[in-house]
């Protein structure tokens, strides 16, 4: 039976070994059915509320603001749940490749699955992935304990699976 952790090693100040099943109730996780979706349309997003803001800003000043209304139905708490129980989530690493302390040097970063295949990746790709650990409200069990995803999302139908270390290193 597999070890449900992975570690990050090599290079590093600290060496890391992490369980993700504990990561469904950390607020930096991604819901990966809209992620890379979202990437692409942030920047439009970003102008579209700075204009956004600007109009409410001149609402205001001319006609006053508005007091918030309260959620009073509770239907926000049922929609967070369901998605957890439904949803498929994951982590940016780059907290946790930081959190190792990298030494200066390092410039590559070797992806290790449980069967024993290598895949070499540069660390800015590293630092810019995403790492799978749920898929449909359920711990990777089959096939994880992560995936790997390139942060641009080119590899989001095919991840990288059975992800059990990262190596980091100097080319």
């Amino acid at each position: 039976m597999q070890e449900f952790v992975f570690f990050i090693e090599g290079d590093v100040g600290h060496p890391l070994t992490i369980d993700p099943t504990v990561w469904i109730f950390d607020e930096r996780k991604v819901d990966l059915d809209t992620y890379f979706e979202d990437l692409k349309t942030k920047d439009d997003e970003e102008t579209a509320y700075k204009k956004a803001i600007s109009a409410q800003w001149d609402k205001e000043i001319t006609e006053g603001s508005t007091p918030p209304r309260p959620n009073t139905n509770g239907n926000e708490i049922k929609y967070e749940k369901q998605k957890l129980i439904n949803g498929s989530f994951g982590m940016p690493l780059k907290p946790f490749l930081v959190n190792a302390e990298p030494l200066e040097k390092v410039t590559n970063v070797e992806i290790t699955e449980e069967n024993g295949t290598r895949h070499v990746i540069s660390f800015a790709d590293a630092l810019s992935g995403i790492v799978g650990f749920s898929h449909i409200g359920q711990p990777l069990r089959k096939d994880g304990p992560i995936h790997f995803y390139f942060g641009d999302g080119s590899n989001r139908t095919d991840p990288i699976k059975n992800v059990c270390k990262f190596t980091l290193y100097k080319g």
